[in-house]
C-alpha cells in the first residue's frame, strides 16, 4: 500500500514509534458491508480459545500461545457464558475461523487485576454514556485485504447497539497504522485527550494514512516516525 511518503510499511510494523492511541464514535447511523461470497459470522462457543488465539498471533497481536494464554485469561477468563454473544468470528467455507472482534466493555486493570484476574469493568464513560468496547480486532495474516475487516467491525459495532451501548471505544496503536485508518474510515475518531497526550503518534498516523479525518495534525517526518 502507498504510504503518504516515501517509504513501506507493513500493516504491523515494530519499526514504528509506539504510541497508544484511543478512538472512539457514537453508534447512530452505523455503516453497513456485507460480508464477501463465501464467509460466515458465528458467535463464540465454548472450545473456541484456541482459534482466537491461533487468529491473534497469525495477525501479530500476541507472540506465541503462552502469552495468548495469558491474554485471554486476563480479558475473558471466567466470562464464557457472556463471550456467547458479544465475541464474533468470521469462518470459511471449510469452517474455519479466520478473524474475530469482540462487543465487549471496559475493563479496567490495575496491577492487582493484572496479577490475580480480579477486574472490574465499567459500562458507561466518564460522560455517562452507555459506552462499550470494540476489542481485539484480528484477521489472520493470509485473508488480510480480502475485504473482511471492514464487514467484522461494522457487524460487533451492531451487537453493540443491540446489547443497549450507544457509544464505542477502540484502543490501538501506531505499529497497526492501517487498522487505524480503517477505524477512522469506520467514522471513529481521535477521543480528544488522547489527541492531546499521544499527538505525536496521530502525526505519524496521518503520515502513513493522509486520512483527511486527521487534518488537523502536521504529518511526521521519516525520522519521526522510525524507531532509532
Amino acid at each position: 500500500m502507498k504510504t503518504a511518503i516515501p517509504f513501506e510499511f507493513d500493516n504491523h510494523d515494530a519499526r514504528i514509534k509506539y504510541y497508544g492511541l484511543m478512538l472512539e464514535r457514537d453508534l447512530n447511523n452505523l455503516p453497513r458491508f456485507p460480508l464477501p461470497a463465501g464467509y460466515r459470522f458465528v458467535f463464540f462457543r465454548p472450545g473456541d480459545r484456541d482459534a482466537w488465539i491461533e487468529i491473534e498471533i497469525s495477525a501479530k497481536e500476541l507472540s506465541d500461545h503462552g502469552q495468548g494464554v495469558e491474554v485471554w485469561n486476563r480479558y475473558y477468563g471466567g466470562n464464557g457464558d457472556m463471550l456467547t454473544d458479544r465475541m464474533v468470528f468470521i469462518e470459511n467455507e471449510k469452517g474455519e475461523k479466520i478473524a474475530t472482534a469482540t462487543a465487549y466493555y471496559d475493563v479496567i486493570h490495575s496491577d492487582v487485576c493484572i496479577h490475580s484476574g480480579e477486574c472490574t469493568h465499567s459500562d458507561e464513560d466518564a460522560d455517562g454514556r452507555s459506552s462499550g468496547w470494540l476489542h481485539w480486532v484480528a484477521v489472520r495474516r493470509e485473508y488480510q485485504g480480502k475485504g473482511l475487516s471492514k464487514p467484522l467491525i461494522s457487524h460487533v459495532l451492531g451487537i453493540m447497539q443491540k446489547l443497549g451501548y450507544t457509544h464505542a471505544t477502540i484502543p490501538t496503536q501506531t505499529t497497526t497504522w492501517l487498522a487505524c485508518k480503517i477505524y477512522l474510515d469506520l467514522g471513529f475518531r481521535p477521543i480528544p485527550e488522547n489527541a492531546v497526550s499521544n499527538r505525536e503518534g496521530w502525526r505519524i498516523v496521518r503520515a502513513l494514512t493522509n486520512h483527511e479525518a486527521l487534518g488537523n495534525f502536521d504529518a511526521a517526518g521519516i525520522d519521526e516516525i522510525l524507531m532509532k
